[in-house]
Parts: structure tokens; C-alpha cells; sequence
């Protein structure tokens, strides 16, 4: 590894930390779903909202954060993104009732937003062409490393609170597990905020900026002289093309010479989503706890969870630029679709049956008498279980001691559901999780790069929104298999989709894919 190189993997490593508390922050509500639910008396469609809301104004964060970027720069926006991540941190931590924990939620949301946009786009402009895939890739790895490090860290707080260390209680850490658990993200938002002043501004930014002094200067560092001087021509160029154009409008995405990369850009964005993994992300201890396993044991194999993903994205990392970005694609979604129909099958085949000896054997302040008219019938599905557990102990008893309850009752092979949830999130890592993020950073000309990935960017997070809100009314109504199924169905239209449409990109400037996707189109 030569210095250049090493330069700009150092400055892509620190641009893509924005990745990583992307993560953290979107995932460590997975270990506090399961205390704001009874601290703030919430319905399944709230605890949606507590989850989703984030995702709501992250969706507003990217709609403004490319033209932002294209104002003030890329590193800039990025500073920003990580005072709110911060403020966001503490606020949550300590906020005394559900509208101010959504509010906290929210103002971090468009941290995440900036930082899901504009990370990926600087490096992307700052990379040489032959290194541009595994370098923005590193953006989605610190993303799956932020996930990994709030699982991680939600089990050891939890444990930590249930030691009870004279630590532990001196820091009131036990009954307040889930306010540190959100708190602790404080630390690398400060540290991403420092190190940002070690960054170069985007030389293609600076050469927007009219600043091709610097531009150059930084792209020397980047990929030699004599290379510097013939993209800083090649952009130069390319934004003297369409300077009669003096400002870049929304309407201009949907020229029809966009058509092609913006139909493919959206897709991308709808299908990363659709297919379930923030659903899984943000509710894995629930999931697991589905399967009859326990608390403290869904909250060890979330742990499991992050651990794969970063594993195999990892593995996407060292292949996106041998195997290319298609190949990638079609290999994902079809493991997709295959865990997400394994899945549905394991929990169809559910059944679900109490006695006395499975009832007394769990501690739970529950009238055990009531339970006694549940004895001997055998429920064929969670849903009917659940309503059982509902009409037997009233919803909200039902709602609090659900998953003891599981556990005692439901007949299943959780080992299977390990399998197939691991099995899932492998194939997305390996595949739509960095890829789509890296063709979105290739898809669009530089003169609309900005609001064309704010766009589709909106587009992402509006669905991931969605899938979040809606997954306990849908663990709760539709049940478990259903769930499942519906997930899988979309992830075989994606695949579909991607065979017949989705080009390839790799080792292209992003000058000849523009060349090539955009104006050969028109």
C-alpha cells in the first residue's frame, strides 16, 4: 500500500464513522422496545412510532441534506449530523415521557439522514475509480459495526443492571437500563465531530465551488498529479456542460434522459427496505423471543445478529469490485427469498400449548388460576395464542408477560429461526445493504448527484419508516408466518427485477457512467 493509498483509506475510514453512529443510533432501540413499551404504556402501533420516528425525520434529513452539501460542503453537513446525534443521545436518555423520547428520537433521525447521504457521497468523490467500491463500502460497514456495537453494548448494560454491583447502583444503572443503553452513544458523536476537522473538503465539491486550486491539491494527495490534473479537467468539463443551467432543480431528475437510473435508483431503494431488515434490526430481541427463548437469550443471539452482518459485509467489501455489483445482487436476494420462506415455514408449523407443570415453573405475577382454562387446548398459531393470553388475562397482563408465556407454551425448533433470521441478514451484507448504497453514489451525474440521491435516499427511508411502524401491528394481526411470507414475495420480485434491469457498473469513472447510463439514454 502505497502513501496515497493509504491517505485515502485514512479519510474515508473517519468520513464513514458517520456510518457507524448511523447504526448505533438506529439500533440500539432494538434493547429498548421492550422497556418503553411498559414504562410509557404503549400500543403495538406506538412502539411502531418510538421505533419509526427516527426514520421520519431521517427521511426529511436526506431530503435536504445533498442540496445543503452542495451549498456548504460535504464536510460540513457532516459536522452537523454529529451535534445531533449527540443532542439526541442525551435528550433520549433522559426524557421523562413518550413525546419527549419520540422528539429526542426525531432530532437524531436527521443525523442519520445527513449522514446515510453525504458520507457515501464524499467518498465517493474522493476515491480513484479502482478502490471507489470497497471505500464507500466502507460507509455500510461501519454501519453494520455501529448495529453490532449497540447489540453488544445493550446486553452488557442489561447485564451490568441485573448484577447488582455497587457500580451498577451507584450509576443507577439498574431500572434505567434502556437510558443508558441510548445514552452512550454520546461519546462517538463527540469523537466524530473532532475528527472531521482531519478531513479535506470533497475536491469535486471544490471544484463546484469554483475552488480548483485546493481541488487539485487534494485530488494530488488522492491519485498523483498528472491524474489530478485530468479529472479535475473531466469535471470541470462535465459542469461546463450544463452551466446554462443555473440552478439544480428537483424536476431535473426526471428528465427523460434520467428515466433509466432513477427507475433503477428508486427500485434499489424500495427493495433494500421491503425485504424486511430493519424490521429485523430494530426488533431483534422480539423476534427471537417469538421463538420461546427467553429474554436474556434473544438479547445474546441480536449479538449473533450484528456479528453476521458485519461479518459478511466485510465479505461484500472484498468482492464488490472483483465480483461487480450485479452478481452480488442476485446472489443476496435469492438467499433472501430462501430465509424469509424458511421462516414463514418454521413459524407455520408453530403449535402453542400450556399445562400446569410448564405454568408453575415460570415466575410471573400472574393470577396462574386464570390460565388454567388454557390447559390441554393446543393453539395453532401465535396469533390465536396471543388472543387467548389476551381474553384469559386481559391485554395488558397478556401484552407484559407475553414472552414467558411463549416460552412455556409454543413447540418449535428456535434453532431453525437462529438459522434462517442469520442466514437472511448474511445475504443482505453480502449484497443490497453496500451495494445499493455504492450504485446510488454511481448511478447519477455530478450536476444532480446531490438532490438525485437525496431523493432516492427519501424514497429508502420513507419504506424503511414503514416497515418499522407497522411490524408489531403486523407480528400482532398477521402473525409471525405471514410476516415472513410477505417479505420473502417482495425480495423474489426484487431479484426479478435486478436480473432483467440492473447494469454493471465497476471499474467506471463516474464520468463514463454518466457518459453511458445518462446521456446515452436520452
Amino acid at each position: 500500500m502505497n502513501a496515497r493509498q493509504f491517505y485515502v483509506i485514512r479519510v474515508a475510514l473517519i468520513v464513514a464513522l458517520g456510518g457507524f453512529l448511523m447504526g448505533f443510533d438506529a439500533s440500539v432501540i432494538s434493547g429498548v422496545v421492550g422497556f418503553i413499551g411498559p414504562e410509557f404504556g404503549l400500543s403495538s402501533i406506538q412502539l411502531g412510532w418510538a421505533v419509526g420516528s427516527l426514520t421520519l425525520t431521517a427521511t426529511l434529513g436526506m431530503l435536504f441534506s445533498g442540496p445543503l452539501s452542495d451549498k456548504f460542503g460535504r464536510r460540513t453537513i457532516l459536522k452537523v449530523a454529529a451535534v445531533l446525534f449527540a443532542v439526541s443521545a442525551v435528550s433520549s436518555a433522559l426524557a421523562p415521557n413518550f413525546a419527549l423520547f419520540v422528539i429526542a428520537r426525531m432530532i437524531g433521525g436527521f443525523g442519520v439522514g445527513a449522514s446515510l447521504i453525504i458520507a457515501p457521497m464524499y467518498i465517493a468523490e474522493i476515491s480513484p475509480p479502482k478502490m471507489r467500491g470497497r471505500l464507500v463500502s466502507f460507509n455500510q460497514l461501519n454501519i453494520v459495526i455501529g448495529i453490532s456495537v449497540a447489540f453488544f453494548s445493550n446486553y452488557l448494560i442489561l447485564r451490568w443492571g441485573q448484577s447488582g454491583s455497587a457500580l451498577a447502583q451507584n450509576l443507577m444503572v439498574e431500572g434505567f437500563e434502556w437510558r443508558w443503553m441510548l445514552g452512550i452513544e454520546t461519546l462517538p458523536a463527540l469523537l466524530y465531530f473532532v475528527a472531521l476537522y482531519f478531513v479535506p473538503r470533497s475536491p469535486r465539491w471544490q471544484i463546484m465551488a469554483g475552488d480548483h486550486k485546493d481541488a487539485k491539491a487534494t485530488l494530488t494527495q488522492v491519485v498523483g498529479e498528472s491524474e489530478a490534473q485530468k479529472q479535475l479537467q473531466d469535471v470541470i468539463q462535465s459542469l461546463e456542460a450544463d452551466k446554462e443551467k443555473e440552478k439544480v432543480s428537483l424536476k431535473e431528475i426526471f428528465h427523460p434522459s434520467m428515466r433509466f437510473v432513477l427507475t433503477i435508483g428508486a427500485t434499489l431503494a424500495v427493495l433494500q427496505q421491503i425485504t424486511g431488515i430493519n424490521a429485523v434490526f430494530f426488533y431483534a430481541p422480539m423476534i427471537f423471543e417469538q421463538s420461546g427463548i427467553g429474554t436474556d437469550a434473544s438479547f445474546m443471539q441480536a449479538i449473533f445478529v450484528g456479528l453476521t452482518n458485519l461479518v459478511f459485509t466485510i465479505l461484500a467489501i472484498m468482492f464488490i469490485d472483483k465480483l461487480g455489483r450485479r452478481p452480488l445482487l442476485i446472489f443476496g436476494l435469492t438467499g433472501i427469498a430462501a430465509m424469509m420462506f424458511l421462516l414463514a415455514g418454521a413459524f407455520q408449523s408453530a403449535s402453542y400449548e400450556l399445562d400446569a407443570e410448564q405454568v408453575e415453573a415460570i415466575e410471573v405475577p400472574v393470577d396462574k388460576e386464570l390460565l388454567e382454562y388454557m390447559y390441554g387446548i393446543t393453539y395453532p398459531n401465535d396469533i390465536a395464542f396471543k388472543r387467548a393470553l389476551s381474553e384469559t388475562l386481559g391485554p395488558e397482563a397478556a401484552a407484559e408477560y407475553e414472552s414467558e408465556l411463549i416460552v412455556a407454551a409454543i413447540d418449535i425448533n428456535p434453532n431453525l429461526i437462529l438459522f434462517g433470521i442469520l442466514g437472511f441478514v448474511a445475504a443482505f451484507a453480502i449484497s443490497i445493504g453496500p451495494v445499493m448504497w455504492v450504485m446510488f453514489s454511481e448511478l447519477f451525474p455530478l450536476r444532480v448527484r446531490g438532490i438525485a440521491i437525496a431523493f432516492v435516499g427519501v424514497i429508502n427511508s420513507a419504506v424503511s419508516f414503514l416497515v418499522q411502524l407497522v411490524f408489531p401491528w403486523e407480528l400482532a394481526t398477521l402473525g409471525n408466518s405471514i410476516t415472513f411470507l410477505i417479505y420473502g414475495l417482495f425480495a423474489a420480485a426484487g431479484l426479478i427485477f435486478v436480473i432483467k434491469v440492473v447494469p454493471e457498473t465497476k471499474n467506471k469513472s463516474l464520468e463514463e457512467l454518466e457518459e453511458e447510463l445518462v446521456r446515452s439514454d436520452g
